[in-house]
């Protein structure tokens, strides 16, 4: 039997112990499951408890259970739930009354969703939506993955592959009637005029301001400078607890520490990097590498430097990546720390000041973070692209679009394979054809039981 025909089983809840824990069956043999630990099917949709036995006639848990035909169900499926008591013993037996019986076994990561991909119950934007949102860390990572869930991508996507293929049907209608007069004429106007719209919306979606794909990764702020000027502080101070070790002594962090933030719903990682300094310590030398590295990388440095202490612009560059000179200055923000044993001397415009031992000024280095995040990520409440997977397939569908207006005054036949070619890439996108190359990718980041 093929693996996609057998019937599968897993924990859908969270780690155990646990109050209660949830497990599913998905499959032709999920009936079977359910009446051979359950005595007899409950009515669909509908909870019911039971005292489910082992094949011994031992009682296993005193549980609530439930019945879902296919096609009826979330996997399109027929599925049966388990609410069961969340010990880890209870799990155990039941697991293993499950897996006895025939054609049923242990179900892979994102399996679930897999089959509900398959099956018609949601398309591929919806199930990276589903991916985000288990993943989702921050307020605003939970709202962008939601609205993806509910088909904010997947629906205008279906929508304009619709209108693409209505105005391939009016362009390759001309070609048949070529012979007959005005007919093809009369065909490629309503055909152009609906490609330029749809050239038009595809092209404003792709435009929208902001990073909403990087959302789900998050902003990468790395705290740079020479050694001992108080960053193991500072990560301490904004992490709010200690992560990384503090001492007088340069050179004491010698690898990379991040922190994963949540500013305002915004998912910041800041990273504690090794003072950045000349020297013949082999193991410093490959701390200070990386530290240039991940400063190279960054979306924001926050140079430290202590005191008056004067800029250093070549210290400045080893920020740059070789050959990058246009990294933007706003992208580098000079903080100056211990301003409380500073003898009154003004800061230059545009930089920061703070105590990192006392906190001083950390609440306005925090909201400037906050403000920097909320511009980076741009209006992310209304991002309809998510992930780069989608801005690939939309601007190849955008392309061929252009390329078939650019082309049909001079032949039909070459507007209508760029016609296809944009139908084809929506068709990617939502998953409906030939995406066996990437289905693997993602859904085997699922968590089991999802």
């Amino acid at each position: 039997m093929h693996p996609r025909d057998q019937t599968i089983f897993a924990l859908s809840s969270g780690r155990t112990p646990s109050a209660i824990a949830v497990v599913r069956v998905s499959g032709p043999q999920a009936g079977l499951a359910l009446t051979t630990l359950a005595g007899k099917l409950p009515a669909p949709r509908r909870a019911s408890r039971r005292l489910l036995r082992d094949s011994a006639g031992q009682p296993i848990d005193d549980a609530v259970v439930l019945w879902f035909p296919g096609p009826s169900s979330a996997t399109g499926e027929d599925v049966a739930e388990f609410h069961v008591h969340g010990g880890r013993a209870v799990l155990s037996v039941l697991f293993a009354e499950i897996a006895v019986i025939p054609n049923i076994r242990a179900a892979e990561p994102g399996e679930f969703t897999r089959r509900a991909f398959e099956n018609g119950k949601l398309d591929l934007t919806e199930a990276e939506g589903l991916d985000d949102l288990i993943h989702a860390d921050t307020d605003r990572q939970h709202r962008q993955a939601l609205r993806q869930l509910q088909g904010l991508l997947g629906d205008r996507a279906r929508d304009w592959r619709e209108r693409v293929i209505e105005a391939s049907a009016l362009i390759e209608a001309g070609i048949d009637f070529s012979d007959e007069g005005d007919v093809p004429a009369e065909l490629r106007a309503p055909a152009i005029k609906a490609i330029e719209a749809l050239h038009g919306e595809i092209t404003k979606v792709l435009a929208a301001r902001g990073h909403s794909e990087r959302l789900r990764e998050g902003l990468v702020v790395a705290i740079a400078g020479e050694p001992n000027v108080g960053k193991s502080t500072l990560i301490n101070q904004l992490a709010r607890r200690e992560v990384a070790i503090v001492s007088p002594h340069a050179g004491t962090t010698r690898d990379l520490i991040e922190v994963q933030l949540d500013l305002d719903g915004y998912p910041v990682t800041i990273i504690d990097t090794a003072g950045i300094r000349e020297t013949d310590d082999p193991v410093e030398q490959e701390g200070v590498r990386r530290a240039r590295a991940r400063a190279e990388d960054a979306d924001l440095v926050l140079w430290l430097m202590e005191g008056e202490q004067a800029v250093d612009p070549d210290a400045m560059r080893s920020l740059w990546k070789s050959g990058d000179s246009d990294r933007s200055e706003g992208s580098v923000w000079i903080v100056r720390n211990k301003i409380d044993l500073m003898a009154g001397g003004t800061r230059p415009s545009g930089e920061f000041g703070i105590s990192a031992r006392r906190g001083d000024g950390i609440p306005e280095l925090v909201d400037a973070l906050v403000k920097f995040a909320s511009e980076f990520f741009g209006a992310t409440e209304g991002a309809v692209v998510t992930r780069a997977r989608q801005r690939d397939l939309l601007s190849r569908a955008s392309e061929s679009l252009r390329r078939s207006l650019d082309l049909v005054e001079d032949g039909e036949e070459l507007a209508a394979e760029e016609l296809r070619a944009a139908a084809y890439a929506l068709g990617r996108l939502l998953g409906r054809v030939d995406v066996e190359d990437v289905l693997g990718a993602i859904f085997q980041k699922f968590c089991i039981g999802k």
